[in-house]
């Protein structure tokens, strides 16, 4: 906007408001209502929020939003509050405001304002609280804002505001709060606040600011050394900027603050030594930027702290001792520095922490003894170190150890015992170092061992057959130690298994064929060692393969054709054997083979298969030293990716093809073959290099020893590409794009015909070449555009990111493709194909109208979607997910459940789409422990620990979009309302209790069978969102017939009220039975529950069942009827718990189920039988599942199966009473 245009809006804005003020001279209206009206004016209130706005009113107290109090210079009442929060208005907010100048309070957050924030605001000098957050604001601050005096908070987040922040903030003198965070929204959501330029000084100024929340900006320049005058602040969060300079000393000067964020900037220099005066300090991170020098030994004077995060800087040093005495310390993370010395002794004695991350340093010494046996250690990472000594024997005492990764370092001695049979181990790391001894066969007991990397040591001795029972296990590296004998049959018994590298060992025997029922295998390594007879057929039972490794072994026999069918492989590696027979054909369908085909020194015979030249992405090709015969085919010239070529010492003959890349090549490519000619080796009919090799005094033997060097040349490359792959993630580029009329589909019922097969140009021309104007969405993995191919025919283009950027593109492209192919569900995405074209990868879609739920939501043309509509949105997506988790084979994992994730047809009909993080993780060295796949928001803590994804992590993710669906909120929260939704929303239940109020307000919470059945949905949420550690969540099925059953409670819930009335009329009242046995300290909350129910249905019975000891210690209130008591004949031993109870520990499991439970109770007291039941299919769904997966399963079942008959037995109910089921009966403990 010009400032021609500007000034022409400002002056038709103020054009408005003077007729208003104009009429208000011949009406009865007050000057301030006729103000309200001008800014109305300006406003679209489509949903009629502001309609008793009415010009005939004498005042505008009495309107929707308005409050007013008795003005402070005359005693008539005058406009003190305007809020308009969450009403779905639009439009500008017009020059008006500022007339307005008894305002304290103004809230025009959640809306959709548009335009610049009035600078008349700062007329309004008696304002105590601005919220303009959540609108769509552009523009820069208004620098009028600094006359606001009195104004203690200022809430401006979720904008598009940019530019930088006015030195005039500074004369806000009574600042408290300051908040203008951006949630990096993406897609078609719009872009948060991206303020610009440094901090103002002027920000030092704001003595009585208590937070400063500017995270996920485009702020620059240093921080200023004034922001010590904020001697009140208790958060700073500036993490997310581009800051630079050094951290102030003044700093030190904010002794009250508790949380300092400047995470991911640019800020350098050393730490000052003045932030050990923080002394309320509990969180301090600094990580992810260029800092240098030691760490100042005055972090130790904090006590508090718990939390202190310096990864990924330049810091370097011994890490002070100091920090030994931090006895809250809970998280430390040095990672990623230059630290050097030894690890402290002190760490060993601090009984808080539970992560101790210190991997990619210079440290050396030992670890350590005494580590483990005061501290309830979670994560250990010492990797990358310079590490002595023995592995400390107590690391994982007080079993809660979950990762373990002490890997490249210099380490020796075993693996000790209490390591090895640490049974809440999930990740074992210990490759890179001189350890020693056997396999233990105590590792194979570990229920939740996922990852075993016990490379390049020294172990040896045989792999035990009770390998076979570590169910979990998705990761064995064992590779370059002394194992020896043969490897054993129960490795087929590892169904989750996905990388298995036993190379450079010493074993030996047939390859067992049980190995092949591992089909989720990706990677299969089983090279240089010493394995005979043939490579069985059963090697196609290996779709998933990716890397296929049997070089340097004993095999013989012929090449099963069948490996033409391991689509996926891109590495096929078993050169160095005593295969005979020809080269199968059938390998030129390995369309996926990229990084390498070595199938030298074999036997093998016969012509090269022109169907080689399919291999379009391949890039090395070793055929040399075998006995292959005819001409190298001509369709090598289609091989546009190859970089290297080995066919020496073999019997070919003819002219080479016109290969570009044979002109580059050295002779030693071709050697050995005397009927080669043309190009580098001659013209045909004349002595060539390749037939004179005995004029030349090149002996076969020396051609042998050259043709061996250059070999060994090629396969270090090859390790070396191999290792960049794995690590550094960074595949080659390829040289050359397929033809551009290849189109590539994921699987063979793919709906796109040969006629529809479509060009990259043609995509090119539908998407206006990929400009922003057709794109419809971003993601992590690329961008979605719009594509309108022809009339009528729409699909949506995901364009991945070129391979240059890394491989995280490729790995999801290589997702996505392999598993959405397979998937027919009328709650997924389709997908119709994809094209590969000079690096960029296109998958072709099935087009969603509506976008996708989280723009509905959450976007800058969000709609009001009604609950019905949201409620079928919410079950298409729980059906979609159910079918992943449990009708594909293999099931698949989406690992990236959310809100922009479920895509909408004209319908509303859900549909699950982006699987670009659907696929078994391939567990890369990360830099920190927050690199787990998911979006923020949306994953659980305990799987941020535990790195383990499972079914739960979808279900996870899947609670929190139900939670939006329900509340309309962002799974994003601010850090002063939880940081999440899932924390908001528990602690709004927890203050506010379990009511409408925490629902969205569009919806229509006036009908009651709404917000009935809204509650029903809440429940089954907060259940999926559950974040106990013992607790199980709901599992894909059971969830979808919760939400089915829930759908019939309300259709029915006309026919539950006429139920109650029958009931008050002549028949019985419900009747409760609550078994408070387990403690009389829990007493209390059974007789509050009691109240609730006999408040919510006057006439219900209530019986407490328990221990006659415990019953006699009961006072109870007086009730109409009265609480009954039922004594069970227990033995007053252990609390009064019965035969086979024999310990309240065993039994704590039930606190997952705590909050359905609740509802139990309360739906029975309203007579609603149905939706009892309903709550009561969670309770036992979920702890049906823990007692079925947890490693005290069975004993736990017959425990409570005990107690249940032994309760049975004892008591006798009225008939027709309601009691608590089995899996509910302690439900109601710790209310």
């Amino acid at each position: 906007m010009g400032p021609g245009t500007a000034s022409a809006s400002w002056g038709l804005q103020l054009g408005v408001a003077l007729v208003f003020l104009l009429a208000s001279g011949c009406q009865g209206l007050s000057h301030e209502g006729w103000l309200l009206l001008a800014l109305k004016s300006q406003m679209i209130d489509s949903y009629h929020h502001l309609d008793n706005w009415n010009p005939k009113d004498p005042s505008p107290c009495a309107w929707s939003g308005v409050n007013c109090s008795s003005s402070s210079s005359s005693s008539r009442l005058a406009v003190v509050s305007l809020n308009v929060s969450n009403m779905n208005l639009s439009g500008t907010v017009g020059p008006g405001i500022g007339g307005l100048t008894e305002l304290t309070s103004l809230d025009l957050s959640f809306n959709e304002f548009s335009g610049a924030i009035p600078p008349d605001i700062g007329n309004c000098s008696k304002l105590v609280l601005l919220n303009l957050n959540n609108n769509n604001f552009d523009g820069t601050i208004p620098p009028e804002l600094g006359k606001l005096a009195m104004l203690t908070g200022c809430n401006l987040c979720n904008n598009r505001l940019h530019g930088p922040i006015p030195d005039e903030i500074g004369n806000m003198s009574s600042l408290q709060d300051l908040v203008g965070y951006s949630n990096n929204l993406s897609g078609s959501i719009p872009h948060s606040n991206k303020l610009e330029g440094p901090l103002p000084k002027e920000i030092g100024r704001l003595g009585l600011m208590t937070d400063l929340i500017l995270w996920g900006n485009q702020l620059s320049g240093p921080l200023p050394p004034e922001i010590g005058n904020c001697t009140n602040l208790r958060t700073i969060a500036l993490y997310d900027n581009d800051l630079v300079g050094p951290i102030p000393a003044t700093i030190g000067n904010i002794t009250y603050l508790e949380k300092l964020y400047l995470y991911r900037n640019s800020i350098n220099g050393t730490i000052p030594s003045e932030i050990g005066k923080l002394s309320f300090a509990e969180e301090v991170d600094f990580s992810e930027n260029f800092l240098t020098g030691g760490i100042p030994k005055e972090l130790g004077n904090i006590p508090g702290l718990y939390l202190l995060y310096l990864f990924q800087n330049q810091l370097t040093g011994f890490i002070p001792s100091e920090l030994c005495g931090l006895r809250n310390l809970s998280k430390l993370d040095l990672s990623i520095n230059s630290l050097t010395g030894p690890i402290p002794a002190g760490f060993q004695y601090m009984t808080k922490l539970i992560q101790l991350q210190l991997f990619n340093n210079m440290l050396s010494g030992d670890i350590p003894p005494r580590f483990g046996i005061y501290s309830r250690l979670w994560v250990v990472d010492f990797s990358n170190n310079n590490i002595t000594g023995q592995i400390p024997r107590d690391l994982c005492r007080q079993s809660n150890l979950i990762l373990l990764n002490l890997g490249s370092n210099k380490l020796t001695g075993n693996i000790p015992h209490r390591i090895t049979s640490c049974k809440s181990l999930v990740q074992l790391r210990l490759s890179d170092n001189s350890l020693t001894g056997s396999f233990s066969t105590d590792l194979c007991n570990l229920v939740n061992l996922t990852t075993i990397e016990l490379a390049r040591n020294k172990f040896n001795g045989p792999i035990p057959p009770q390998i076979g029972n570590c169910n979990a296990l998705q990761r064995l590296n064992l590779a370059n130690n002394y194992f020896t004998s043969e490897l054993p049959r129960e490795i087929g018994k590892l169904s989750k298994l996905v990388v298995f590298n036993i190379s450079s060992n010493r074993l030996g025997g047939s390859i067992p064929l049980e190995i092949f029922n591992c089909t989720t295998l990706q990677r299969l390594d089983l090279s240089q060692n010493s394995f005979e007879g043939s490579l069985p057929n059963e090697v196609g039972r290996l779709p998933q393969l990716e890397l296929l490794s049997f070089a340097d072994n004993r095999l013989s026999g012929q090449m099963p054709p069948i490996l033409g069918k391991l689509s996926h492989l891109t590495a096929l590696q078993i050169g160095g054997n005593q295969f005979s027979g020809g080269i199968p054909k059938e390998l030129g369908l390995l369309s996926s083979l990229q990084i390498a085909m070595n199938l030298s020194y074999n036997n093998l015979s016969g012509n090269i298969p022109s169907e080689l030249g399919s291999l379009a992405l391949l890039e090395s090709l070793f055929l040399n030293n075998n006995n292959l015969t005819g001409e190298i085919p001509d369709t090598f010239v289609n091989l546009s990716s190859l970089l290297q070529l080995n066919v020496s010492y073999n019997n070919l003959t003819g002219t080479l093809p016109p290969v570009p890349l044979f002109d580059n090549m050295v002779v030693t490519s071709f050697i050995g073959n005397r009927g080669l000619c043309g190009g580098q080796l001659g013209k045909c009919g004349s002595e060539s290099p390749s037939s004179s090799q005995a004029s030349d005094s090149v002996s076969r033997p020396m051609g042998k020893i050259i043709a061996i060097i250059a070999a060994i040349i090629g396969g270090v490359s090859l390790i070396l590409i191999a290792i960049l792959l794995h690590h550094m993630r960074k595949p080659l580029e390829t040289v050359a794009p397929l033809q551009d009329k290849q189109i590539l589909s994921a699987g063979s019922n793919i709906p796109v015909s040969a006629k529809d097969a479509y060009t990259f140009q043609e995509l090119v021309s539908a998407t206006n070449n990929f400009d922003d104007s057709c794109v419809i969405g971003r993601g992590a993995c690329g961008t979605v555009y719009k594509a309108v191919l022809k009339p009528g025919q729409i699909i949506a283009v995901k364009k991945l990111a070129s391979n240059r950027e890394g491989s995280n593109t490729d790995n999801s492209f290589r997702a996505e493709i392999m598993t959405l192919g397979k998937i027919r569900h009328r709650n997924i995405v389709k997908l119709y194909g994809f094209i590969y074209h000079q690096g960029a990868n296109l998958l072709l879609y099935e087009y969603m109208p509506r976008g996708s739920l989280g723009e509905l939501l959450h976007g800058e043309s969000s709609s009001s979607l009604d609950w019905e509509t949201r409620f079928t949105i919410a079950l298409g997506a729980a059906e979609g997910l159910s079918y992943l988790h449990h009708d594909c084979k293999p099931r698949i994992i989406h690992r990236d459940i959310k809100s922009n994730n479920i895509l909408l047809d004209d319908n509303f009909e859900a549909h699950v789409g982006d699987f670009g993080l659907a696929k078994v993780i391939d567990m890369p060295v990360s830099k920190s422990m927050s690199a787990i796949a998911g979006s923020y928001g949306y994953i659980a803590p305990e799987y941020a620990y535990t790195m383990k994804v499972t079914e739960k992590s979808d279900i996870y993710s899947y609670g929190v979009v139900l939670l939006e669906l329900l509340t309309g909120r962002a799974p994003v929260q601010p850090i002063e309302l939880g940081g999440d939704l899932v924390t908001w929303a528990k602690n709004y239940i927890r203050d506010n209790s379990l009511g409408p109020g925490i629902f969205d307000s569009n919806l229509d919470l006036e009908d009651k069978a709404v917000v009935d059945h809204m509650i029903e949905v809440l429940k089954i949420a907060l259940l999926c969102s559950n974040l106990s550690p013992g607790s199980e969540l709901p599992q894909g099925a059971s969830r979808v017939t919760l939400l089915h059953r829930t759908s019939h409670t309300r259709q029915r819930s006309d026919h539950y009220q006429s139920t109650m009335a029958a009931e008050e009329a002549g028949s019985r009242d419900p009747h409760v039975v609550l078994f408070p046995f387990l403690a009389r300290g829990h007493i209390p909350a059974f007789l509050r529950l009691a109240g609730l129910l006999h408040e919510l249905r006057p006439g219900i019975t209530v019986t407490l069942v328990s221990t006659a000891r415990i019953l006699d210690s009961i006072s109870l209130p007086p009730t109409n009827p009265p609480i009954r008591l039922h004594a069970l004949p227990f033995a007053p031993a252990d609390h009064g718990l019965p035969p086979g109870a024999d310990s309240l520990a065993d039994l704590h499991f039930f606190n997952a189920m705590l909050v359905v439970e609740w509802g139990v109770c309360v739906e029975v007291a309203r007579g609603n039988m149905e939706s009892s039941v309903v709550a009561m299919g969670a309770v036992a769904d979920a702890v049906g599942t823990v007692m079925g997966e947890t490693e005290k399963g069975g004993e736990m079942r017959r425990k409570a199966e005990v107690i249940a008959r032994a309760m049975a037995a004892a008591w006798e109910g009225p008939r027709g009473s309601s009691a608590v089921s089995l899996e509910g009966f302690l439900g109601c403990v710790e209310i």
